[in-house]
């Protein structure tokens, strides 16, 4: 039986080229079932009605390694004499013009192509085949330009015609079942404003910023048009801003049928709060017209959290919006501007957080799947995956080390060790590596990293922070080494060889780093260190959380740490690698009351800034825009960034104190620490094995606690006062005086 073949259109026509096969049917079908797969985006639909139940299909990968297919059940298509099939293509990120920097050369094909087979099994129990060749008929759309950054153009006067038949093309990947999640467009956002800027810019704000697409329902004059640009922001003087999207135009124009019309971008997405009107039918703009459409993988919700403290309840609204916007079927840093990659380093730091907020197992799964192909023969992984095309970023400590850290932290939130016999081989070539680098194997202060990106302990403009680069790499070197050796165990293998090298990694950081102890150089303050030291906030929450010290010195240390925070004002000056660790070293080491104060510190740089500053989303930068509206940098100032959202692991695992003490929370921790500031704290958590909430609340003169432990479940709780108890399943509630 002829199986299918990859087809494209016989020529660039300009538009997205629509693929047509007339299907005749002389039996009763009894079940029909369509494979689809595609390079580039595609949308599939039977006599015009869509039929894929997620979009920009089959969703993003490093195709020059795999490319997913999706399968459809069609069969209520297939009640009638003869039906149309069509694959409508566009460009997506197989063949978009940029993936994070322009390039001449498109970085996995020239051209989209689809390759698909329906399966028609007849009630007679015979069976046929319908496959994509050269008889497919190629016809125009009225789609004439979509691109993911640049946005797209749409002509409802377009009548498509035919250009011929399709061509075979050779197109060398594997091809695999789906393993990720779909991407959806299931919340539907209106507007908040109609704004008439200083400049007269006719602006309208949906008072969020998210990803997705602005859908516009209008009844104009044939030929009339719809033009505008997305921004996050409008400037300190109240005017359209959109500069920090760099390259990435996101136009989007559309032109009217003269009738009833409905404009929804298909192969292109934005990020956006705000969008300036450029081309408008009338005088006045009727908000009812418009609505815009959030997109995002599409993930179960497993966390509902509130609390006393409406700024934190904010914050965290910030943070799952961000989270939201960030993973649209990979972990990209932003959705903006001209870049939106899988950055590692972004999504390693984010990943406990990603998991408490959503299940994002089968997420991971696949994106872990492009990460270990995207992993070169040394070892080595660059910033990026999935890796586009030629675009190189460097191998850096906290970036790379996504490789140990992701599989562990999936398999910490589901308790299933297939991702960790997956990665292992992986896990254990990135220690390799970094063991083979450099002059000393229990080092790592070679090669260029980002280190403590946009920390603020250097001078104002720096992105890289203030802290030793070689104590940073030695410091993620390390905790690689603890992943791989706590992954080895879970398996059943040997990690007698991993503990060696981390004892000898230990003593060669403390040699190199530290003295009696103690970090070497000059303490760092908020934009005050022009040369790198170990003395920072970043250096010190590292050595803490990462156990690289003697217990004898954790006192001291902490006693560091919090001096180093006064003395910046009670502030962190931590940047993408301290900021995620900084209030676990604190509450792991005796003073939750400081960690506290750096969550409800509201001066700059604090997560609480953003938020008065009328933030929807977590920011890039501490101060993106500061209190006198100066904007930090056109350059790389995203207001759509989830990294720093990482704190929502410290206030459910420490705060709220649950932890699971076997993975899956099959068994858990609840050591609660609760403070007066945030009034009270009430989480849901969907577990496997049912729904885990735990809540405590001020009283006049004392604490209660609730809880609910899912049947079956282990917990063991701890309070402040020493008081402790086992308990398994059912709802428990405990009052203790202050």
């Amino acid at each position: 039986m002829e199986q299918a073949k990859w087809i494209a259109a016989p020529e660039n026509f300009g538009c997205c080229p629509s693929f047509r096969k007339q299907i005749g049917i002389g039996k009763k079908v009894k079940k029909a079932t369509l494979r689809a797969t595609a390079m580039g985006c595609y949308r599939a639909m039977i006599d015009g009605k869509s039929i894929t139940d997620g979009v920009f299909m089959p969703g993003w990968t490093n195709y020059k390694h795999f490319v997913q297919e999706q399968t459809y059940d069609v069969t209520a298509f297939f009640d009638k004499d003869s039906a149309q099939l069509e694959f409508l293509l566009g460009d997506g990120w197989a063949c978009a013009e940029m993936l994070g920097w322009r390039s001449k050369d498109r970085p996995y094909a020239q051209m989209p192509s689809v390759r698909a087979t329906l399966t028609l099994a007849y009630a007679d129990g015979t069976k046929e085949k319908i496959v994509t060749d050269e008889s497919w008929e190629v016809w125009t759309s009225k789609i004439l330009y979509s691109e993911l950054y640049f946005g797209e153009t749409q002509d409802a006067r377009i009548v498509p015609e035919k250009k011929g038949n399709a061509r075979t093309v050779s197109v060398k990947t594997k091809v695999i079942g789906q393993i990720g999640e779909k991407v959806v467009a299931d919340e539907t956002v209106y507007p908040r404003a109609f704004i008439v800027t200083p400049k007269g810019e006719r602006v309208i704000d949906f008072g969020q910023n998210m990803a997705g697409w602005v859908r516009v329902r209008i009844h104009g004059k044939r030929g009339q048009k719809i033009s505008f640009v997305p921004a996050e922001i409008l400037d300190k003087d109240g005017n359209f801003y959109n500069e920090n999207y760099r390259q990435a135009t996101n136009l989007c124009t559309y032109t009217l049928s003269g009738g009833e019309d409905e404009f929804l971008p298909v192969f292109s997405f934005q990020g956006f709060r705000y969008i300036r009107l450029d081309e408008y039918p009338e005088e006045t703009v009727d908000l009812g017209c418009f609505s815009a459409l959030a997109l995002h993988s599409d993930l179960k919700r497993t966390c509902r959290f509130v609390s006393g403290n409406e700024k934190i309840n904010q914050l965290y609204s910030n943070i799952v919006w961000g989270q939201l916007s960030n993973y649209i079927d990979v972990p990209t840093d932003c959705p903006q501007r001209d870049e939106r990659l899988g950055w590692l380093g972004d999504a390693q730091v984010f990943c406990r957080t990603a998991a408490i907020n959503f299940d994002v197992d089968r997420f991971f799964h696949k994106w872990m799947k492009d990460l270990v192909h995207d992993q070169n023969e040394d070892g080595s992984i660059e910033g990026v995956s999935p890796k586009a095309g030629e675009l190189s970023t460097r191998v850096s400590s906290g970036w790379g080390d996504a490789l140990t850290i992701c599989p562990w932290e999936i398999y910490r939130a589901y308790g299933d060790k297939a991702i960790l016999a997956e990665c292992l081989d992986s896990m254990e070539k990135w220690v390799a590596y970094i063991k083979n680098t450099g002059d000393d194997p229990y080092l790592w202060n070679t090669g260029g990293h980002y280190g403590d990106w946009l920390a603020t302990d250097a001078p104002y403009g720096t992105y890289v922070g203030a802290t030793d680069i070689g104590l940073i790499s030695t410091a993620f070197y390390a905790y690689s080494v603890d992943l791989v050796i706590a992954a080895r165990e879970v398996l059943g293998k040997d990690a007698s060889e991993y503990k060696v090298l981390r004892k000898k990694i230990g003593e060669a950081f403390a040699k190199e780093y530290t003295e009696n102890g103690f970090p070497k150089g000059e303490p760092a303050l908020i934009g005050k260190a022009d040369k790198p030291t170990c003395y920072t906030q970043t250096a010190l929450a590292l050595m803490l959380h990462f156990g690289l010290c003697e217990e004898k010195d954790r006192q001291k240390l902490t006693d560091a740490l919090v001096s180093l925070i006064e003395q910046c004002g009670g502030r962190m000056s931590t940047g993408f690698l301290g900021t995620p660790y900084i209030l676990h070293a604190l509450s792991a080491n005796g003073r939750s009351d400081v960690a506290y104060d750096l969550l409800f510190q509201e001066k700059a740089p604090s997560w609480l800034f953003s938020v008065n500053m009328g933030a929807t989303t977590m920011w890039e930068h501490w101060d993106g825009i500061d209190e006198n509206g100066r904007i930090w940098s056109k350059d790389m100032n995203s207001f759509n960034h989830y990294a720093y959202g990482a704190v929502f692991d410290w206030i459910f695992g420490v705060s709220a104190g649950i932890t699971p003490i076997e993975a899956g929370y099959k068994k858990i921790s609840i050591c609660p620490h609760p403070d007066r500031r945030l009034g009270f704290s009430d989480i849901a958590f969907e577990t496997k094995y049912g729904t885990l909430r735990a809540a405590w609340r001020y009283t006049q003169d004392s604490v209660r606690y609730e809880y609910e432990i899912p049947s079956g479940v282990e917990a063991e709780i701890s309070l402040p006062n020493g008081s402790h108890y086992a308990v398994c399943g059912g709802k428990h509630v405990i009052c203790r005086p202050l």
